[in-house]
């Protein structure tokens, strides 16, 4: 089971996340949201690459906020879980670097989620 920690957002209006699995979706870099289609907006097709997406099929990728003049709104990016797993991989590099845990052993929570969205995907 994954440890909970604090909650808070981030400068990027990303919900910090309260467990090891939200950590790591609210770590994956999207796509700017100027640019992509109304579908990948709103949660229909991949973020990433388009494809259309089923219940079985999709991975939430979490509340995300954006700005924009006279406040901000909230919207829920989805991904295939291909694509979640790629990123989540290149992610896995960015925190390992200076994460004391990776460098122990494979037990650290983080590494731990992303391998398990690997194995979905």
């Amino acid at each position: 089971m994954d440890e909970p920690t604090q909650h808070t957002v981030t400068e990027e209006g990303v919900p910090a996340a309260a467990t090891a699995r939200e950590q790591v979706l609210a770590a994956l870099t999207l796509p700017a949201l100027d640019d992509l289609t109304e579908a990948q907006v709103r949660g229909a097709t991949c973020v990433w690459d388009g494809i259309p997406l089923t219940l079985t099929t999709a991975v939430n990728l979490g509340p995300r906020k954006k700005k924009r003049p006279g406040g901000t709104y909230d919207w829920f990016p989805r991904s295939c879980k291909r694509c979640a797993g790629e990123k989540a991989y290149i992610a896995l590099f960015i925190h390992g670097r200076d994460c004391a845990d990776c460098w122990k052993g494979p037990d650290c929570p983080f590494a731990v989620a992303v391998r398990q969205l690997l194995r979905e995907g």
